[in-house]
């Protein structure tokens, strides 16, 4: 699923793939570990919102489908809100709403596995190996073809790590 779509993506792209659904992209950067790292924060986050806390936000009744997402989003973030924009946010709940604690994000993280990622090109360091585990990666396919395939083959093993090099470029340049 990951790789397949890589084929509707800008160049540079990794994806990350969880029970058949996408569940992180990060296209067209500069480099492959931002793809990596983007890719990667949103899966994080993807997971986040299935955190038992999230899933029991005591929303009031009426608020729409659109509204509780950003709220969601919000909420799992922890970005700041002042003023009005926390007036707002804090209108959405039945009561108020303590925020998750980093031990509870980082719990929660630790049971995400099983994830499939995806690269159009081949990963030119280990970094993106390292990167990729940290979002519960289980399975890597990329192209070969960089000279550091060794090295990035030594970081899969390392955690456990399927890596299929794959004959598909989709690199587009």
């Amino acid at each position: 699923m990951a790789t397949l779509a890589l084929k509707y993506t800008q160049s540079n792209s990794v994806a990350y793939a969880f029970r058949g659904s996408i569940i992180g992209i990060g296209a067209g950067q500069q480099s492959r570990i931002h793809c990596t790292r983007l890719a990667g924060g949103k899966a994080d986050l993807w997971w986040l919102r299935h955190h038992p806390e999230v899933l029991a936000l005591p929303f009031k009744k009426g608020v729409k489908q659109a509204e509780k997402d950003t709220a969601i989003d919000l909420f799992i973030s922890g970005e700041i809100l002042e003023g009005g924009e926390k007036e707002h946010w804090e209108s959405l709940f039945e009561g108020s709403v303590e925020a998750l604690r980093e031990e509870e994000k980082k719990e929660w993280a630790s049971k995400l596995d099983g994830v499939a990622c995806s690269s159009d090109a081949f990963f030119p360091f280990p970094d993106n190996v390292h990167r990729a585990r940290k979002s519960g990666v289980k399975y890597l396919a990329a192209p070969s073809g960089s000279v550091m395939d060794e090295e990035c083959i030594k970081a899969a093993d390392e955690h456990g790590i399927v890596f299929a090099h794959t004959s598909l470029r989709l690199f587009h340049h």
